[in-house]
């Protein structure tokens, strides 16, 4: 098949089973087939090339197909995919085990599902189970995932009116203002959950002590406090965990994407011996996962963890972070007008603009010029910057250029609309 051939293809199965609206989307935008990646790079259906700065959103740290996870996951194939469940499972053990030595402390016991929606999921029950109380306090601007409950913890009203009722007993504090989550917090509040560094609220950094003053607010409510790292973790944002930056340990953290190497999907939550205590001491089946787990997934698992600690990601995050936000903060001085800010911690950057759609137009600029990006999901004024930490100082260099060219055309388009 000839590649215009594949394209309509691909393009009237999505128009006609997957979601037709999306499809029109994509096609506007630009995007092709995807067909292979490896390391940074995706390539389409044309033989195109384009370096990966949307990394599946946080997903790829480690890259596209990382050799020694591959290598990891072939080799459990030749063993075992799936786990017949009634056994014990070496790497799962492993896993959990690898985990709670590298996660802040206390955080000595895991659950594994499939997706981040899944691990909030679970991380909701384990707190609501835990107080046996009901209220919950999420942040304006959060996103969680679009699973019932998770959803009802994220706040934007686009993604949760068409199924409200939601989850009953939820409230919402401005994002980084804990004095608000104090005055939300008391005797019958299960859970405040938050991410450390907001991602689809647009690469949203909270002041400095933030963390800490929800852990103390926790502690004087009973509240179980949850930290969503699933695009956060694993060396994202120049640390093992974005909570290490204030110093401060949850109850219960939630963890995906990265997780599985960029190879099999993975989720998790880390928790404490007392969470354990209430939802497990009675009864060892009271939340279980048919795929959670499972011996490929966390083999996976165990080699993107190797990779962590051996090719020092979050200092290479860190360090590449700190290159690519200067070259756009360059950018931003020349674009006053169009460039509202510049932010991002590690390799989790977001440029915001300072008119709503100039990101659409943006993105399509940039694919014309080989970057994948996309705009934050609950801020699409936001373009998110998360490309594989293996990016080059000369791909870095590559992307600057793009994002360059690609604003100063949007610019002259815009002043032709005037």
């Amino acid at each position: 098949m000839d590649s215009d051939s594949l394209y309509a293809d691909v393009f009237q199965n999505y128009t006609d089973h997957i979601n037709p609206n999306l499809a029109r989307l994509m096609a506007f935008a630009g995007f092709g087939v995807e067909i292979s990646a490896v390391g940074g790079i995706i390539t389409d259906h044309e033989g195109r090339e384009f370096i990966d700065c949307l990394g599946g959103y946080g997903t790829f740290t480690f890259g596209h197909r990382h050799p020694k996870i591959v290598a990891a996951v072939r080799d459990q194939l030749d063993l075992m995919g799936l786990s017949g469940k009634a056994f014990f499972s070496k790497p799962q053990a492993d896993l959990a085990a690898a985990l709670a030595e590298i996660s802040p402390a206390g955080l000595d016991f895991a659950f594994f599902c499939n997706s981040g929606a899944e691990a909030v999921e679970a991380a909701l029950k384990f707190a609501k189970g835990a107080t046996q109380r009901a209220g919950i306090i999420s942040t304006q601007g959060s996103y969680h995932g679009k699973t019932l409950g998770a959803l009802s913890t994220t706040e934007r009203e686009k993604y949760r009116k068409p199924f409200m009722p939601l989850l009953p007993g939820v409230q919402f504090a401005p994002f980084g203002d804990a004095d608000a989550v104090a005055a939300l917090a008391n005797e019958n509040t299960a859970a405040i959950i938050v991410e450390p560094i907001q991602g689809e609220g647009g690469i949203i950094i909270p002041p400095d002590g933030y963390l800490a003053q929800l852990r103390e607010i926790a502690d004087r409510s009973g509240a179980v406090l949850i930290f969503d790292e699933v695009q956060t973790g694993l060396g994202r944002t120049g640390r093992n965990f974005a909570c290490e930056w204030d110093g401060v340990a949850p109850d219960i953290m939630c963890l995906a994407k990265a997780l599985g190497g960029g190879i099999m999907p993975l989720g998790a939550i880390l928790y404490t011996r007392a969470i354990y205590d209430q939802i497990y001491d009675v009864n060892p089946l009271a939340h279980t996962s048919t795929f959670g787990g499972n011996a490929l997934a966390c083999r996976a698992g165990l080699a993107a963890l190797e990779i962590l600690k051996d090719e020092n990601i979050a200092a290479q995050s860190e360090e590449k972070g700190r290159l690519m936000l200067k070259g756009f903060v360059e950018i931003a001085q020349a674009h006053p007008d169009l460039i509202a800010d510049v932010r991002g911690r590690g390799l989790m950057i977001g440029l915001e603009f300072s008119m709503d759609e100039v990101g659409e137009l943006v993105v399509a600029q940039l694919l014309k010029r080989g970057v994948c990006v996309a705009y934050a999901l609950n801020n699409p004024r936001v373009l998110r910057f998360e490309p594989p930490v293996m990016i080059s100082n000369d791909q870095i260099e590559t992307v600057r250029r793009a994002v360059s060219e690609s604003i100063a055309e949007t610019a002259e388009l815009l002043a032709e609309l005037v």
